[in-house]
């Protein structure tokens, strides 16, 4: 047992612990990926990892068989080293990591890791993690050896450790339950902050949520303000508690006027919560539609949950025409949408005619597609509600730009690229193709599909499908949604030869080379994040 206790068994033990654990951090950092997508769920990690033809799993499998094999065979090669055999023993083990962590930075996510405050504490907390129960692992076997004083097995005592692959996943969702005993009171404190500092400032909130076009009429919203009043609004798709929290901790509200929140939901109570942090003295609904059915559970529930902005709101509200009728039981004051009229959509952008406050103008927007009109009258009306007259909001309009991702417009090498990635829900879907048949040369979609439809998500894709037959060719990505697309494609006349099905993202855009040609356009609808 001398051995066992010595000092420098101690410090070996530790050493290999410390190794392991950075192999192990290294080797985490893709699942953590998909674990900051998933909203740190525990649960959608392991649901990712038990995706059909997902190879994480294939490769852990290969990794541990690996690394035990080769362990205990160079133990037992290197016999005449003594106890340091085993040592010597997991040197291939540490090539075999390598190899696996340069195949896992090869092959980036969709939507990298963002290495936010969170994530950097979640990383210590899993390397901490991983080397206490490497420790206690190591001191084991090293025990088991001391104990029993068999000669073979000291030489492959430390092939067991081979094993430690099988726990990247388990570790890293440990570690994330450790991680939340500081992060929630911490996020509760951080969003107390922002609540307090937005009440003292007196700035005014225009909130706006919807099914779909949240981002965009928010974009377009700011634009119009801007150009009149200090204005701020959330960034990108920051719809969330933290992340609305996040922009006003970090914005000096000093002779800001107003404040332009974009509020997401998944459940009913998201918006209350979040109308909470900000309580909207306007707010708008851009639209709604049977998006998120999965977490909602029913369209009723969607309706009721954009419902709590209006229940929250002080002034006014401004909600979309198309969905207008739906909050009628909502006692505060509210208004449809501004009018368009005449609208023509067109590869270069959309002209139409604005009604706003009893005046028309003609105007024109390097936005895409026929919907864009209505978006522009959704924000067109909050802008008046805001302050500003109808002739500063049309001279506002041309300087509008489009959102990343969502129907952006990019030229390379004589192909007009359609970005669209960031659209998931069925009435953007159908727009953004709409907008791709306005293009000239070949037509080509590249889609994954639509999610989080629940009971509607075979439905709705199979009519997604039914939308493509127009186009010269369609490429479906993966192998979770396809098939109702490619059924309802087929069914709506679309020939055979015009589609075809590939396992990701790499492989369409391999494809989209044999296919296209100078002049052609190509529309990328949803690039799901991995987590699906």
């Amino acid at each position: 047992m001398g051995i066992f206790i010595s000092v420098s068994k101690t410090v070996e033990c530790v050493l290999i612990s410390l190794v392991y654990a950075a192999a192990f951090s290294l080797a985490s950092l893709r699942p953590m990926g998909i674990l900051q997508s998933a909203g740190y769920s525990g649960k959608k990690l392991f649901g990712w990892l038990k995706k059909p033809n997902n190879m994480q799993f294939t490769r852990m499998v290969l990794l541990t068989m690996l690394c035990v094999l080769s362990s205990a065979v160079v133990g037992l090669c290197f016999a005449f080293a003594g106890g340091w055999a085993a040592v010597i023993s997991l040197v291939p083990s540490a090539l075999f990591f390598g190899v696996y962590i340069a195949v896992d930075f090869k092959t980036p996510l969709r939507v990298p890791l963002n290495f936010t405050p969170r994530i950097k504490r979640l990383i210590a907390v899993h390397f901490t993690v991983s080397a206490i129960c490497l420790y206690i692992f190591v001191t084991l076997l090293n025990f088991a050896d001391a104990a029993w004083g068999n000669k073979i097995f000291c030489l492959v005592r430390y092939a067991p450790l081979g094993l430690a692959p099988l726990l990247i996943i388990p570790v890293l969702a440990l570690s994330g339950l450790i991680a939340r005993i500081y992060e929630v009171p911490h996020n509760r404190g951080f969003v107390k902050k922002a609540k307090a500092k937005l009440a003292a400032s007196g700035v005014k909130t225009v909130a706006i949520t919807g099914s779909y076009g949240k981002t965009t009429v928010k974009n377009i919203l700011y634009t119009m303000l801007s150009r009149k009043y200090a204005t701020i609004a959330t960034p990108r798709s920051h719809n969330t508690p933290l992340g609305i929290a996040l922009t006003v901790n970090n914005s000096d509200l000093q002779g800001c006027e107003y404040f332009i929140a974009e509020m997401g939901a998944r459940h009913v109570g998201d918006i209350e919560k979040l109308c909470d942090v900000c309580p909207p003295y306007y707010s708008v609904i851009t639209g709604v539609c049977p998006q998120h059915i999965l977490t909602f559970g029913n369209f009723r529930n969607v309706v009721k949950a954009k419902g709590e902005i209006l229940a929250a709101t002080r002034e006014e509200a401004v909600i979309a025409d198309n969905c207008y009728e739906l909050f009628g039981a909502y006692p505060v004051k509210k208004r449809r949408a501004a009018q368009v009229s005449e609208v023509c959509a067109s590869p270069d952008g959309v002209k139409f005619n604005l009604t706003v406050g009893g005046e028309t103008y003609a105007v024109q927007t390097c936005l895409l597609g026929a919907h864009s009109a209505e978006n522009i009258a959704v924000a067109a009306s909050a802008a008046y509600l805001c302050g500003m007259t109808p002739s500063e909001i049309a001279e506002a309009v041309p300087h509008i730009r489009p959102v990343e991702h969502r129907l952006q417009l990019i030229k390379s090498g004589g192909i007009n690229i359609i970005d669209d990635g960031y659209n998931g829900n069925i009435r953007g879907a159908r727009a953004a193709v709409e907008t791709l048949k306005t293009f000239g040369g070949k037509r080509v979609c590249v889609t994954p599909g639509l999610v989080e439809l629940g009971v509607l998500e075979k439905e709705e894709n199979y009519a997604l499908g039914g939308c493509l037959a127009g186009l010269d060719y369609v490429i479906l990505v993966g192998d979770v949604l396809v098939l109702p697309i490619k059924q309802g494609f087929l069914k709506a006349g679309g020939l055979q030869e015009n589609i075809c099905v590939v396992k990701d993202m790499q492989a369409a855009k391999s494809k989209l080379g044999e296919v296209l040609s100078e002049g052609d356009a190509v529309l990328f609808l949803n690039d799901l994040p991995d987590i699906y």
